[in-house]
Parts: C-alpha cells; sequence; structure tokens
C-alpha cells in the first residue's frame, strides 16, 4: 500500500524525525530520499516547501521516480534527520491555493467561467478563463462571491478513494493523470467544491482573510486573471499605503486628489519639455548656420571639426548646410553622444572623393561600426582616440 508522507495526512506539521534512507551528490547538488516528510514537493501549480534538516537549508523538493528527493545547500550524511518546515512559506502557499480552489469552483458554478489552468507567484498567482473578456462588474460581483464563502468558514477536508469511489463523485476535474494507478485524493470545500488536488490546503475557508481580485490580461484566447489572498493582501495594502503616503508628501495633495494632481504635473512638464527641444532645435540650427559659414569658406576640399557633445541628427544637418553653400566639398564631422563616439563623412555633389572606400577606413582607425553609400558614411565608436589617424587618412 503507497504510504502517505505526513504533509499530506496533517498538513499543519512544522517539524518531523525521520530518518535520511539515501544521499548523494549528483553534478554538484546535494540529495537525499527520506523515510517521510513534511515538506510538500512541486506540483500541480503549488511551489514547493522549503525549510531545514538537521540545519542545513532544504532548497528544493521534488517527486521522482516514486520517491520525494530533497536538495540541500551542504551533504546530508544518512541517519536520523530533523526537519523543519518554514511554515510562513507553507501557510502562504495554502492560503492561496485553497484560494484558487474557492474562485475556480465560484467562477465556474456562479458564472459559467472555467478555470484552464492555476499558477501560485511568489507575489501574485493567477487561473487562466476560458472567457474572452471581464468586466469590472464581473469581477466585483466574483470577489463579492469569495468573500461570502470566506465568512461562512467552510471547512476544507481531504480524503483518499479508489477509482470506483471516485466513479461514484461529483468531481470537479480536468482529468487524472496519464497512467494513473492507485487511490486518487480529492480536496473539499464543504458544499461549494470537490476537486482532485495533491496540494496543501487550509482547515476552513475563515483562514482565507480574504481575497482580492487584481485584474486580466489576454491568454490564449482567454483571459489570465490575477489575484492574492490571505496575507499577501495585507502586505500589498500596505505597500500600497506607503506608496500613497510618499505621493501625498511629494504632491501636496489629498488621496483623492493624486492623480489629477500628478496628471497636471506631468502635462506641464510635457509643455515645458516640448518648449525645451524647441528651443534646442533654434540654437542648434543657429549654431549650425554659423559653423557652417565658416566651414564653407575654409581652404582646401576637406573641412573637418569635432563637435563635443552633439547626436547625429546635428551632425547631418549642418553637414548638409556646409555642402549647399560649398558643394565641392567634403566634411569629416565627430562627437560624443550617450558615452560614445560618432562621425559622419559627407561630400557634396561636385566632390570627387571615394567616400565608401575613405568612410570605411575612418571607421577602422576609430575601431567603429558604420555604414554608408554614394556620397555619406556614418558610424559609431567607443571613442574618438583614432580620430587624428582617421583624419590624417583624409588627408593624404
Amino acid at each position: 500500500m503507497e504510504r502517505i508522507p505526513c504533509y499530506e495526512l496533517d498538513p499543519c506539521l512544522r517539524t518531523l524525525d525521520t530518518q535520511v534512507l539515501r544521499a548523494w551528490v549528483e553534478e554538484g547538488q546535494s540529495w537525499a530520499v527520506l523515510e517521510d516528510t513534511v515538506l510538500y514537493p512541486e506540483g500541480g501549480g503549488q511551489p514547493c516547501d522549503r525549510g531545514t534538516a538537521n540545519g542545513i537549508e532544504v532548497l528544493e523538493v521534488r517527486s521522482h521516480a516514486g520517491e520525494l528527493r530533497h536538495r540541500l545547500a551542504a551533504p546530508l550524511a544518512e541517519g536520523p534527520v530533523a526537519l523543519v518546515l518554514d511554515w510562513a512559506r507553507r501557510f502562504d502557499h495554502m492560503q492561496q491555493h485553497t484560494g484558487q480552489h474557492l474562485l475556480t469552483a465560484l467562477a465556474q458554478d456562479r458564472f459559467g467561467w472555467p478555470t484552464m489552468a492555476f499558477h501560485l507567484g511568489e507575489e501574485v498567482s493567477d487561473v487562466e478563463l476560458a472567457v474572452p473578456t471581464l468586466s469590472l462588474g464581473d469581477r466585483a460581483r466574483l470577489e463579492e462571491a469569495i468573500a461570502a464563502e470566506i465568512r461562512a468558514a467552510r471547512p476544507v477536508r481531504a480524503r483518499r478513494v479508489d477509482a470506483e469511489g471516485y466513479a461514484r463523485e461529483t468531481v470537479r476535474s480536468r482529468g487524472l493523470p496519464e497512467g494513473h494507478v492507485g487511490d486518487i485524493r480529492l480536496v473539499e470545500i464543504a458544499g461549494v467544491d470537490l476537486n482532485t488536488c495533491g496540494g496543501t490546503h487550509l482547515q476552513h475557508t475563515g483562514e482565507l482573510e480574504s481575497l482580492a481580485l487584481l485584474g486580466t490580461e489576454p491568454m490564449r484566447g482567454g483571459l489570465r486573471l490575477f489575484f492574492v489572498a490571505g496575507g499577501r493582501v495585507r502586505r500589498r495594502l500596505a505597500t500600497h499605503e506607503a506608496r500613497t503616503a510618499a505621493l501625498r508628501s511629494l504632491l501636496g495633495a489629498p488621496d483623492a486628489e493624486l492623480v489629477a494632481t500628478l496628471q497636471g504635473k506631468l502635462d506641464q512638464l510635457l509643455g515645458a519639455d516640448k518648449r525645451l527641444r524647441r528651443t534646442e532645435e533654434e540654437l542648434a540650427e543657429a549654431l549650425a548656420e554659423g559653423l557652417a559659414e565658416g566651414l564653407a569658406a575654409a581652404p582646401g576640399v576637406l573641412s573637418e571639426v569635432h563637435l563635443g557633445e552633439r547626436d547625429m541628427a546635428f551632425l547631418q544637418r549642418l553637414a548638409r548646410q556646409v555642402l549647399a553653400a560649398a558643394p565641392a566639398k567634403v566634411v569629416f564631422l565627430t562627437a560624443e553622444a550617450a558615452g560614445q563616439g560618432i562621425f559622419l563623412l559627407s561630400a557634396g555633389p561636385e566632390a570627387t572623393l571615394d567616400i565608401p572606400t575613405l568612410g570605411r577606413g575612418v571607421a577602422e582607425a576609430l575601431g567603429a561600426k558604420g555604414g554608408g553609400s554614394g556620397k555619406s558614411f556614418q558610424g559609431k565608436a567607443p571613442d574618438l582616440a583614432g580620430r587624428a589617424r582617421a583624419l590624417a587618412l583624409l588627408q593624404g
């Protein structure tokens, strides 16, 4: 007969004295199989428990080939072992998983929204519902129905049945695992739900404390509904309250006016940003005009200048103005942008130099990546330490 582990017999048991049957190291990881355990293995959408074994941290528990394997932070010797469960983590998982059973049952039976999958996350959990959308009103009605069943403190019980017993029950299930043999574990919320499940659950729905529906997102033709239950609701509320208090202080507005006040500040910043961009463009245009006059009038075919902090758009504007005034010129412009060097090599329509070939030589001298064709070549370099070499190439 299959041995039922302690975590299933008593999900509130927090310690256990047992035996290490087998211990080994595999690919640098320490593993052990115990005679019994209070630590739940990952499965059914629920993460595994954690705890300690003789003071050594248990990092993972998984079911493999009919045995429960414990991965540890250090090797564990065969013989007696004292297990201590991380109860805070277990109780949180019990709240989220029991909350999911209640949510799924009411979504299906009261509203006709079937659950297709469940995921218990570190901060937020979710169910996938086979419905295209849920309105705010739909969510509010589901949340209130859940709250009513929490207030009712309905008993939650787990039991095992054989195949014949299972056939006589009205069970909510997406089907048993392929090749399943032996007893089937059922979890019942009295008067609400009967479900196949191997996870850990609360003793009654009152221990859920509360459950909040957070929002939805589209998922494979249905939607994912996010929720938190129990202690996570209180922690989330505390985080929101602290954030709201900080916003009240920063914005000098009461809670009811925070959004409007922040929107007003954002609108002001957007207007100021637009005005600043216009001013910068006007200054850049005036600077380009002044530089263009000097570069166009400079002797020789090649005109060059380093411009400090400027972007490629400014270099291109300056090159156009120079070459419009001096169509036989070639300009070599460099600048710094976002911590990188940038360069532009551009020729007027009357210039006869082979710009693509020269551009590749400049890029090599600068250790840059770039490209171009015809009369223009541009690129980016980690720095401009090779600018003198590039300039010598162009002047040679």
